[in-house]
Protein backbone atom coordinates (compact mmCIF):
# COMPACT_ATOMS: atom_id res chain seq x y z
CA UNK A 1 0.00 0.00 0.00
CA UNK A 2 1.12 3.19 -0.70
CA UNK A 3 1.54 6.62 1.69
CA UNK A 4 -0.69 9.11 0.85
CA UNK A 5 0.93 11.94 -0.98
CA UNK A 6 -0.19 14.84 1.25
CA UNK A 7 2.69 12.51 3.66
CA UNK A 8 4.95 11.34 1.82
CA UNK A 9 5.21 14.03 -0.57
CA UNK A 10 5.45 17.03 2.57
CA UNK A 11 7.94 19.66 1.64
CA UNK A 12 8.25 18.65 -1.86
CA UNK A 13 6.07 21.09 -3.61
CA UNK A 14 8.17 24.06 -2.06
CA UNK A 15 11.49 22.26 -3.75
CA UNK A 16 9.73 21.76 -6.87
CA UNK A 17 8.71 25.61 -6.88
CA UNK A 18 11.62 26.80 -5.45
CA UNK A 19 13.54 24.87 -8.45
CA UNK A 20 11.62 25.73 -11.44
CA UNK A 21 11.04 29.59 -11.02
CA UNK A 22 15.21 29.31 -10.69
CA UNK A 23 14.69 28.98 -14.82
CA UNK A 24 12.30 31.12 -15.45
CA UNK A 25 9.38 33.09 -14.03
CA UNK A 26 5.71 31.64 -14.01
CA UNK A 27 2.69 32.45 -13.24
CA UNK A 28 0.62 29.79 -10.61
CA UNK A 29 -0.92 27.53 -13.17
CA UNK A 30 1.67 27.67 -15.51
CA UNK A 31 4.00 26.24 -12.41
CA UNK A 32 1.26 23.61 -11.94
CA UNK A 33 1.66 22.75 -15.46
CA UNK A 34 5.34 23.01 -15.43
CA UNK A 35 5.56 20.68 -12.01
CA UNK A 36 3.75 17.63 -13.77
CA UNK A 37 5.18 17.81 -16.93
CA UNK A 38 8.97 18.05 -15.50
CA UNK A 39 8.15 14.88 -13.57
CA UNK A 40 6.45 13.03 -16.48
CA UNK A 41 2.85 13.09 -14.80
CA UNK A 42 4.44 11.63 -11.50
CA UNK A 43 3.68 14.67 -9.54
CA UNK A 44 0.63 16.43 -9.49
CA UNK A 45 -0.13 19.49 -7.23
CA UNK A 46 -3.33 21.24 -7.04
CA UNK A 47 -3.87 25.07 -7.67
CA UNK A 48 -4.91 25.03 -3.57
CA UNK A 49 -1.72 23.97 -2.99
CA UNK A 50 0.43 26.12 -5.23
CA UNK A 51 -1.19 29.71 -4.68
CA UNK A 52 -0.81 29.34 -0.99
CA UNK A 53 2.85 28.58 -0.96
CA UNK A 54 3.50 30.97 -3.24
CA UNK A 55 2.27 33.49 -1.16
CA UNK A 56 4.08 32.21 1.84
CA UNK A 57 6.98 32.36 -0.02
CA UNK A 58 6.78 35.84 -1.13
CA UNK A 59 6.05 36.65 2.60
CA UNK A 60 9.21 34.67 3.82
CA UNK A 61 11.66 36.56 0.78
CA UNK A 62 12.46 34.35 -1.36
CA UNK A 63 10.01 34.87 -4.08
CA UNK A 64 9.56 38.05 -5.83
CA UNK A 65 6.35 39.22 -7.92
CA UNK A 66 5.34 41.52 -10.67
CA UNK A 67 1.62 41.84 -12.46
CA UNK A 68 1.21 41.63 -16.07
CA UNK A 69 -1.93 42.14 -17.91
CA UNK A 70 -1.91 39.31 -21.34
CA UNK A 71 -4.73 39.44 -23.87
CA UNK A 72 -7.14 41.12 -21.23
CA UNK A 73 -6.29 38.91 -18.31
CA UNK A 74 -3.95 39.98 -14.86
CA UNK A 75 -1.55 37.49 -14.05
CA UNK A 76 1.15 37.29 -11.40
CA UNK A 77 4.45 36.42 -12.21
CA UNK A 78 6.78 34.88 -9.52
CA UNK A 79 10.87 34.92 -9.54
CA UNK A 80 13.46 33.69 -7.19
CA UNK A 81 15.11 36.21 -5.16
CA UNK A 82 18.35 35.68 -3.50
CA UNK A 83 16.82 34.82 -0.57
CA UNK A 84 14.90 32.14 -1.95
CA UNK A 85 17.70 30.72 -4.01
CA UNK A 86 19.80 30.21 -0.68
CA UNK A 87 16.37 28.40 0.61
CA UNK A 88 16.67 26.50 -2.55
CA UNK A 89 20.24 25.20 -1.92
CA UNK A 90 19.52 24.51 1.84
CA UNK A 91 16.25 22.71 1.10
CA UNK A 92 17.88 20.49 -1.98
CA UNK A 93 21.41 19.33 0.11
CA UNK A 94 18.88 18.27 3.02
CA UNK A 95 16.93 16.20 0.42
CA UNK A 96 19.45 14.87 -0.67
CA UNK A 97 20.79 13.89 2.52
CA UNK A 98 17.30 12.46 3.41
CA UNK A 99 16.87 10.09 -0.10
CA UNK A 100 20.60 9.20 0.55
CA UNK A 101 20.05 7.97 3.89
CA UNK A 102 16.71 6.42 2.81
CA UNK A 103 18.06 4.49 0.08
CA UNK A 104 21.07 2.93 2.40
CA UNK A 105 17.91 2.01 4.66
CA UNK A 106 16.02 0.12 1.55
CA UNK A 107 19.79 -1.63 0.34
CA UNK A 108 20.82 -2.83 4.27
CA UNK A 109 20.75 -6.32 4.29
CA UNK A 110 18.18 -7.83 6.71
CA UNK A 111 19.35 -8.84 10.46
CA UNK A 112 18.68 -12.22 11.41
Amino acid sequence: MAPSSSTFLNGVPELLVLRLLRDREMYGYELVQAIREASGDQLTFAEGVIYPLLHQLERDGALATRRQTINGRSRVYYSVTPAGNQRFDGLSAHWRSLTATIATVLEAPRHA
